[in-house]
């Protein structure tokens, strides 16, 4: 699970300040305030996974496409330096082996429980080229028992501080000239003083991302049929694309995930919520009778007498809605899921059951969702779970995302354990008791012109 986030000088964001998160994250506010760019800058670590590049910006058929650093950076101001940082919770223990060369006989780190892992790295343009200025990762199991690399570019250092330890004296290594191609530490082909110890950190960091899942704001228009080369995709798909495939797959594979005591497909928790949620009496995957054999058709009933018709045949929010269904259940448990606007195109009811989606997979299935929303709806249903004890409130995190003149920031919610918000911002969700103070003052003047 991701713990906090922080970016410098990124898009609108000056510096975000250590944003803390929790299994059930939600980013609101206007448009344009940086809500996105927050969880951006973990679309522009994962999608920088193995590439060449210090940092991928991204392209048409990236996570996220951010054009270049010059786009990237704060204010256009080249002058700057882009600092990205993260700290998660390992979901296994981290173990480092360090050469008896460097350490005599001291050979590893073996923690006895899982720790945090902090990464934090700092990029900037020299020469009309990115260059990594610095790069640190620490792991800790207790405030005074941790490992720490750093790299800087001026003076590059190796240093593991081993508190509470056996190398608690023990403060840093000059290594001369550490080469590494991208922000986390990937190393050149070519081998190099402590490639081996840096690569077990930058290996953690590609383990974490690979937890991650991103299910985008727009979704992929409804199909009458779907075509299946048999594929088992990672996930959905940046535009819900892969749904079908993912349904498809866990069919074949006889993937199952928990509801209360029992095991079922997924299929089935999709069938239910659809269910549940009033937005299908029935939801079928099967063969299409017109295809070659690998075309299958989403057959849905409105109702109890309504005919099976296909998912096109729908109305559209349903198709932009199951993909995020479909990957609740398809992400492997202690997944971390980034959804944007994942109510888009819900009537209000279903903005509110969504919110009990979210909590379901959270507690159940060990999920983190990252989520950025501009429904009330979600937000009233989860204050009213939380004072109906469903999920504890410390299991959640909730912002008010502004920005000002440029410049974002974010306010966390005062949320206490009865779901009450203490620091309501100033038109949170518009003006709504204004609008019902206008209406009531125009209903009144209406009616003395008529009485006149």
């Amino acid at each position: 699970m991701i713990t906090h986030i922080r970016v410098k000088n990124f898009k609108s964001w000056a510096d975000s300040g250590q944003v803390q998160l929790a299994p059930l994250t939600g980013f609101f506010g206007t448009n344009s305030s940086g809500k996105s760019s927050l969880l951006q800058m973990l679309l522009l670590l994962k999608q920088t996974i193995g590439s060449e590049d210090v940092l991928f910006f991204g392209d048409e058929h990236s996570l996220v496409n951010l054009g270049s650093f010059n786009e990237a950076i704060f204010r256009y101001n080249r002058d700057e330096t882009l600092l990205l940082e993260f700290a998660s919770k390992l979901q296994e223990p981290f173990k480092i082996e360090i050469p008896e060369e460097n350490l005599g006989e001291y050979r590893s780190y073996p923690p006895d429980q899982i720790g945090n892992f902090t990464f934090c790295s700092s990029v900037r343009e020299e020469a009309d080229r990115l260059i990594v200025e610095s790069l640190s990762y620490e792991v800790d199991r207790s405030s005074n028992n941790y490992v720490r690399y750093f790299i800087g570019h001026r003076s590059p250092i190796f240093g593991i501080t081993w508190e509470a330890g056996v190398l608690s004296d023990y403060r840093g290594l000059e290594i001369g000239e550490v080469k590494i191609r991208n922000c986390y530490g990937t190393s050149p082909s070519e081998p190099q003083p402590h490639h081996n110890i840096l690569a077990q950190f930058s290996s953690a960091f590609e383990r974490q991302f690979s937890h991650v899942y991103y299910l985008g704001p727009a979704r992929v228009t409804p199909k009458r049929r779907y075509h299946w080369e048999g594929t088992h995709p990672h996930d959905t798909g940046l535009w819900g694309d892969k749904a079908i495939d993912a349904l498809l797959s866990s069919r074949v594979l006889q993937l199952k995930t928990s509801d209360k005591e029992d095991a079922v497909p997924i299929e089935g928790q999709i069938s239910k919520w659809l269910d549940e949620m009033e937005l299908a009496h029935s939801f079928s995957l099967r063969l299409s009778p017109n295809g070659d054999g690998r075309d299958y058709e989403v057959r849905i009933k409105k109702d109890s007498v309504s005919p099976a018709v296909t998912l096109a045949d729908m109305g559209y929010g349903l198709s932009q809605f199951l993909p995020v269904l479909v990957l609740c259940y398809y992400a492997p448990e202690g997944s971390t899921l980034i959804l944007e606007q994942p109510g888009i195109h819900l009537h209000p009811k279903v903005q509110s059951q969504l919110a009990d989606l979210l909590i379901k997979v959270v507690t159940e299935r060990n999920l983190q969702v990252l989520v950025e929303s501009h429904s009330e709806h979600l937000l009233n249903r989860l204050q009213r779970r939380i004072a109906e004890e469903e999920i504890a409130v410390d299991k959640t995190a909730l912002y008010f995302c502004r920005n000002n003149s440029g410049v974002s920031a974010c306010e966390r919610l005062e949320v206490d354990e009865f779901g009450n918000i203490a620091n309501w911002p100033k038109n949170f969700f518009g003006n709504e008791m204004g609008d019902l103070l206008a209406m009531a003052q125009a209903q009144m003047e209406r009616q003395k012109r008529t009485e006149e």
